[in-house]
């Protein structure tokens, strides 16, 4: 599943390729079609992203909700003057790098809908196919906030008041802090890559529960997803591993250098030496340092 950093680059996307732009919306699946006639023909004014919730904004006050889920992406397509992303979403063929057209392709129009589009926008530049996603739908401004209210604080965005205050009142729970990081109403966007890198970068052990971590760890814990999430929007990808820490310089940093622990069981600590373990922790892989994240 995509985290939280890849779907605000996907809403600074609708902003800069669809903004202030009128947009044909279709359901060529047809599953969205009474959602589809809602939206279309009107004008496409930002995106904006909670978390892994994508808000999409029309005139008339409407909004595009999309979760992608496990298997949700957005494919795009355009002229020169439509500087996109081809893919953004699941599958990561390349990881968590966005894919990018090496060349823009002469645009004669959208192309003939392939596979199970479930929503088509289509302007004089360009075009957005959405496939796969585990929510859809059309929303008002009350509803948008009824979204919202259930989510926790982003660690990118950055106008919303209170964060830091919020992330320390909802990891308040008995719940150890590796369960409590994915749990979306507690915090938002934080996937299984960040929660993994975050808690080694902070030296916490991931078992350990999350009301027994004091106010400094807390600290550093949020100041840390704000700093990873926020290069992963700049670059589009995760790297969470200091130079000092890549044994190999002539290596690309990406992928085989990127991370600490994630994906790494059984391989020895960047930093300590030790064995990396893995474990399967409420449905999900969970990785660790036991030398460095040992209390």
């Amino acid at each position: 599943m995509p985290e939280g950093h890849s779907i605000h680059r996907l809403a600074r996307q609708f902003t800069d390729v669809f903004g202030g732009r009128r947009v044909a919306v279709t359901s060529p699946q047809g599953r969205f079609a009474d959602g589809a006639a809602r939206l279309d023909g009107r004008t496409l004014l930002r995106g904006s992203a909670h978390g892994k919730q994508l808000f999409v904004e029309f005139d008339g006050g409407l909004h595009l909700r999309v979760h992608l889920g496990l298997y949700g992406a957005f494919s795009f397509g355009g002229d020169e003057q439509f500087a996109g992303a081809s893919s953004i979403g699941a599958p990561r063929r390349i990881g968590e790098r966005e894919d990018l057209p090496a060349e823009p392709a002469v645009y004669r129009g959208p192309p003939e809908p392939v596979g199970q589009v479930r929503v088509r926008l289509v302007t004089e530049h360009g075009w957005a196919d959405l496939r796969g996603a585990s929510v859809c739908e059309v929303l008002t401004p009350a509803e948008v906030d009824a979204v919202r209210a259930r989510l926790g604080p982003d660690p990118l965005r950055t106008a919303d008041e209170g964060r830091a205050a919020a992330f320390h009142r909802r990891l308040r729970t008995r719940t150890g802090i590796g369960v409590a990081l994915m749990d979306q109403s507690r915090v938002a966007g934080v996937g299984n890559i960040y929660r993994a890198e975050s808690l080694f970068r902070c030296r916490i052990d991931p078992l350990r529960p999350s009301a027994e971590l004091d106010s400094g760890q807390l600290d550093r814990l949020w100041d840390d997803l704000c700093e990873l999430m926020a290069a992963g929007v700049r670059e589009g990808r995760i790297v969470t591993t200091d130079p000092a820490d890549r044994p190999d310089p002539q290596l690309p940093v990406w992928p085989e250098q990127a991370y600490y622990v994630y994906q790494r069981a059984g391989r020895e600590c960047r930093r300590c030496g030790s064995v990396v373990q893995v474990a399967e922790v409420a449905g999900r892989k969970l990785y660790w340092c036991p030398g460095c994240q040992g209390d």
